[in-house]
């Protein structure tokens, strides 16, 4: 016999189904997508590349994003988080772990585009390992610092996921907040912006356009934004008085980042779009070499 468990509180029976739907959504299509990207990279020959190993590093952590989020909406189906407290950090940890990972690939890609298109210089096999390793570890280290007492991860308002726990906004908490926020955040959005505005400047002289500069600092604002102003205003007032559906909102629209990722650094990539239409179609693609233009 099924057990009914209650309804988290604050949030109505359709306003539980539909965070669990779209978690659900957002999970599956941003795995399938992302799922799509690595198998590419695997089995296309043209598109393994040291350009592309950090595009696939974003891939590998997008489809980490997509497992939390399906994890979050299995529990959200079933009212209550399953798995004890143990596997609220485990999920936090992953959860941080992804997240962090997809935020620093990203700001590589952006440091390798830089160099490609302005420096004209080109990536080696060692230098984008190491790059890809530094992003992994890096988001290892900051993941694993609530585990060890600085930062703390907790259940998200509808209770059937966990994350970094704002609802203290402690000293402990605050600390750990804008260190977290300078070196995983401010940092890679920097490193986004002026290597990109560099490649609008020399594309505005050329005349010729790529790909539309703009695109992945908006797409890292936009997704993790509201989730940052979230845990800042934390910082310094008491959120508990927001709504807790309000308050999973900035959760939902951050998950929508596997899916856009996708879309902007595979998908929207010429050439690995090529290789991925090879990989479905059998059909070859036209140019051997395979670089990190995009469209």
């Amino acid at each position: 016999m099924v057990t009914a468990y209650p309804l988290p509180e604050g949030f109505t029976e359709l306003e539980v189904f539909a965070i669990g739907t779209a978690l659900l959504v957002e999970a599956l299509l941003g795995f399938c997508l992302n799922g799509l990207t690595i198998i590419s990279f695997r089995k296309i020959k043209e598109l393994r590349t040291p350009s592309n190993l950090l595009v696939l590093s974003i891939a590998l952590a997008d489809c980490g994003i997509c497992i939390n989020a399906f994890v979050a909406a299995f529990s959200s189906f079933l009212r209550y988080w399953p798995y004890g407290s143990d596997g609220c950090q485990i999920h936090g940890f992953q959860g941080f772990l992804t997240a962090l990972a997809s935020i620093s690939s990203s700001a590589a890609v952006a440091w390798d585009r830089y160099h490609h298109y302005c420096t004209r210089s080109k990536l080696q096999w060692s230098t984008a390992i190491s790059m890809m390793g530094f992003a992994w570890l890096f988001a290892a280290f900051w993941s694993v610092m609530p585990l060890l007492g600085w930062g703390e991860y907790d259940y998200e308002p509808l209770r059937t996921c966990c994350t970094l726990d704002y609802s203290k906004g402690d000293r402990n908490y605050i600390t750990f907040l804008f260190a977290l926020s300078v070196f995983n955040f401010m940092i890679p959005g920097f490193i986004m912006l002026t290597a990109y505005q560099s490649i609008h400047q020399k594309f505005k002289k050329t005349g010729h356009y790529k790909f539309n500069t703009g695109l992945p600092l908006k797409t890292l604002v936009i997704c993790w934004g509201p989730y940052c102003l979230l845990c800042f205003y934390a910082a310094v007032e008491n959120v508990m008085f927001i709504s807790p559906k309000y308050r999973m909102i900035p959760a939902i629209i951050a998950k929508t980042v596997p899916t856009v990722d996708a879309f902007v650094y595979a998908l929207g990539n010429e050439n690995y779009r090529g290789g991925i239409w090879q990989f479905l179609t059998g059909q070859k693609i036209e140019k051997a070499e395979v670089d990190n233009k995009t469209k």
